[in-house]
């Protein structure tokens, strides 16, 4: 079983994907800020699954 550390893999990484979930917050009309207690789990989890979605089409497009 793997165990979660919390820490990310590349610290680097973190201001791109604050830009990049911000960049797909907007396109889908999700007003993220700061603190996001006011939304709700499906307007978060939304966001969170269309950066997946990308992620992985980009990835898929760079095997080919």
């Amino acid at each position: 079983m793997a165990v979660r550390s919390g820490r990310k893999l590349v610290p680097e990484s973190k201001q791109g994907l604050y830009k990049f979930r911000t960049e797909i917050a907007k396109e889908m009309g999700v007003p993220f800020s700061d603190y996001n207690g006011h939304l709700s789990a499906r307007e978060c989890g939304s966001v969170g699954g269309e950066m997946v979605k990308r992620m992985v089409s980009d990835y898929e497009g760079k095997l080919k």
